[in-house]
């Protein structure tokens, strides 16, 4: 199983948001710069975060990016569902259905490790963190 790069730019461009600035607005290029990654690939991953309502945006000179109200109970699995989907990674290529042995012990193990995410919030790495 492997998440996207996509999803290790989001959760790193939240964490630095919530370490450095949670209030103010930081531009692309910055946030961009800081991960050596380019502007227009960092935009098209921060757009979905804004339509996930994680982020806010505001255009102009002294715009950018910024984390909206309650981002202290924002969650790892929240940022891969804005990035990824909320799709099942594994499905049955039998189409046995739901009774399916091998799909049931995916399933667990998938509801298990969502589980684990919905805990990790990014405020509470934020706070542990020396981050950039």
């Amino acid at each position: 199983m492997k998440y996207s790069k996509a999803t290790d730019y989001a959760l790193h461009t939240m964490l630095f948001l919530a370490v450095a600035t949670p209030n103010k607005f930081v531009g692309v290029q910055e946030l961009a710069d800081r991960q050596k990654v380019s502007p227009t690939y960092l935009s098209k991953i921060l757009t979905k975060l804004a339509k996930s309502g994680m982020i806010e945006s505001v255009s102009g000179a002294n715009g950018g990016y910024r984390l909206k109200r309650n981002w202290e109970e924002i969650s790892f699995l929240d940022v891969i569902h804005a990035i990824e989907g909320t799709a099942s990674l594994f499905d049955c290529n039998l189409n046995h259905g739901p009774e399916c042995l091998i799909q049931k012990v995916m399933v667990s193990a998938e509801e298990n490790m969502e589980d684990y995410l919905k805990e990790q919030k990014i405020a509470d790495l934020a706070k542990n963190s020396g981050y950039m």
